[in-house]
């Protein structure tokens, strides 16, 4: 990790090379500050461009430090609420004499079924992978039914749309066409995850963020800042479970 000085602040920011023309600065509260710039670029001119964009690095940290970050781990106990396409829903454990736990979503509420003898350190472990589980069956499903959709609007076809592990994107789209969306969206409410998807579809287009992406973006969701802004404030919330 690199870093800045400025003033009596110290930016550090984490610098990832691209096949891209433009330098683009992402900050969120999960990556914190992160500076993609084509291969290419002078490392003296990349430092002269994050000092020039300082001022507004430290006013987006500032606001950053407003959001609350405290992310409570679940129990995974008879009541507790898991998120689902932005709703929440109740969650009933039953420890029966079974070899095995089972997992499933029925009448409007998550059952899970258990062994009798295991620990609750066993139960929240095993519980967690089969939400996640659960999470990647069902939530592909929605989301490939959405991007299908978005597709059709914009006149582009992925050549693979996977949900992967991704600590550091809610979603990538590779120069050979292939989009992989972080599995966590699944969580987040529908225009989020609708948000992400024409994010990257987008990107099939135009590989950049410019004006053109933002225009095709924009005239796709008019919307989207507001999908945005509930990242910048939930997005951390998503990482909760996992």
């Amino acid at each position: 990790m690199s870093y800045i000085t400025y003033g009596t602040t110290t930016i550090h920011y984490c610098h990832y090379k691209q096949t891209r023309k433009d330098v683009k600065i992402s900050i969120d509260l999960v990556n914190g500050v992160e500076v993609f710039t084509p291969d290419n670029i002078d490392e003296a001119k990349l430092v002269q461009i994050i000092k020039r964009k300082a001022p507004w690095i430290s006013q987006k940290l500032l606001e950053l430090n407003e959001v609350n970050t405290k992310v409570q781990p679940k129990e995974f106990v008879s009541g507790e609420k898991l998120p689902y396409l932005g709703r929440h829903y109740r969650l009933k454990v039953y420890k029966e004499p079974v070899p095995n736990t089972s997992f499933q979503f029925k009448q409007g509420r998550f059952i899970a079924i258990v062994p009798r003898e295991w620990s609750q350190e066993s139960i929240e472990h095993q519980l967690e992978q089969k939400l996640m589980e659960w999470y990647r069956q069902h939530g592909f499903k929605k989301i490939n039914e959405r991007a299908k959709e978005y597709q059709s609007m914009l006149g582009v076809k992925p050549r693979s749309l996977q949900l992967k592990t991704q600590h550091k994107r809610w979603g990538t789209c590779t120069p050979n066409g292939d989009i992989y969306l972080n599995w966590r969206i699944v969580m987040a409410p529908l225009r989020v995850i609708d948000y992400i998807i024409v994010h990257e579809l987008a990107h099939l287009i135009v590989p950049e963020h410019n004006d053109r992406f933002w225009r095709i973006v924009r005239t796709t969701l008019p919307h989207y800042k507001e999908a945005k802004e509930w990242l910048r404030v939930h997005g951390i919330e998503l990482h909760g479970i996992g």
